[in-house]
């Protein structure tokens, strides 16, 4: 019924495969960080020389590769980073001046709430400690790791869907090359004119990813806390780097080939380390950051003392924010 063409796995191939799903993760890439400021209104936990630097790098990637005349789909990478990261940056300068208007009101309100907080039944308190003295520990644990299962799954589905939909898009195109006059896709031997602007830009843009990550990871390091970055924004930009990587080594081991393309290898290879190290400050900071993040108890403290206690782990991590890198 369907006259559909055989894959014959050669490295021209399997370098379009794998280019075509890097593209498919850094379309997303940038998608979950966006919802997440969106979702939090908030922009604490992102650093914005992270971002400013990470835009730079990516002016400058996409002049060396256009001028080096390097693969399309390194080339349109390029374009594509460069226009997200404007979005990104816009929202982020959007919902910081919400944040610094919000922070000058509540200021001008804080000694009123902490009045009306005094007036507060003090009979309310020694009812809500025994209550929560009653309620079992094991079942919060038992919700914790349930959370915990319930994210893991949602991220696996998503990252398996973007990555079978870049498959059936490069599949898509294969059919239709496959089909044409030719009656086979066209691979365009990849140039090995090394142009010296072209890798001037290139290891710009390489120094620039590198530097753009250390902002970032002594943020976290610094507010102990993971809060407010996207866990898929660091995992695609992850599996991104590591199929860029593979779509130019997998066309060819020749030493020209790889002198004309080692600025781009060494910025995706440099970034991807970085980026790796965000993943375990993930998991490092998890158990502290489900004690803010995660679901509420049945029973919610009303005591003063608990109020203020919820309000210092918001404040302390909301506290230090970008400005201290």
């Amino acid at each position: 019924m369907f006259d559909l063409p055989p894959i014959e796995l050669s490295r021209p191939v399997v370098s379009e495969i794998a280019g075509t799903i890097s593209i498919s993760c850094w379309i997303i890439v940038f998608i979950p960080q966006i919802y997440e400021i969106y979702k939090t209104k908030s922009t604490r936990g992102l650093s914005l020389h992270f971002l400013v630097l990470w835009l730079i790098g990516d002016i400058f990637n996409l002049l060396g590769s256009v001028i080096q005349g390097l693969l399309l789909t390194v080339i349109l990478l390029a374009a594509y980073y460069t226009l997200a990261d404007m979005v990104l940056i816009l929202q982020y300068m959007v919902y910081r001046r919400r944040e610094e208007l919000a922070s000058a009101a509540g200021i001008r309100h804080l000694a009123s709430d902490e009045n009306f907080a005094a007036l507060e039944p003090i009979l309310l308190s020694p009812t809500t400690s025994h209550v929560e003295e009653l309620e079992p520990l094991l079942s919060h644990c038992e919700v914790a790791r349930t959370s915990t299962f319930h994210r893991f799954l949602h991220n696996f589905c998503i990252v398996s869907g973007v990555i079978g939909m870049g498959f059936i898009s490069w599949y898509v195109s294969f059919i239709r090359s496959c089909r044409g006059e030719h009656g086979q896709p066209i691979h365009h031997p990849p140039n090995l004119v090394m142009n010296p602007w072209a890798q001037v830009f290139g290891y710009i843009s390489a120094v620039l990813y590198l530097s753009s990550r250390i902002p970032q990871i002594w943020l976290n390091f610094k507010r102990k806390s993971c809060v407010g970055i996207s866990l898929l924004f660091f995992l695609f930009a992850c599996l991104g780097n590591m199929l860029f990587i593979a779509s130019l080594l997998v066309v060819s081991l020749d030493p020209q080939y790889l002198k004309v393309n080692f600025s781009w290898l060494l910025g995706s290879a440099g970034t991807l380390l970085m980026d790796l190290t965000i993943f375990i400050q993930f998991f490092i900071y998890d158990s502290d950051d489900d004690v803010v993040t995660g679901p509420a108890p049945p029973t919610a403290p009303s005591s003063k003392t608990s109020k203020r206690s919820s309000r210092h782990t918001y404040d302390t991590i909301d506290g230090l924010d970008d400005s201290i890198v």
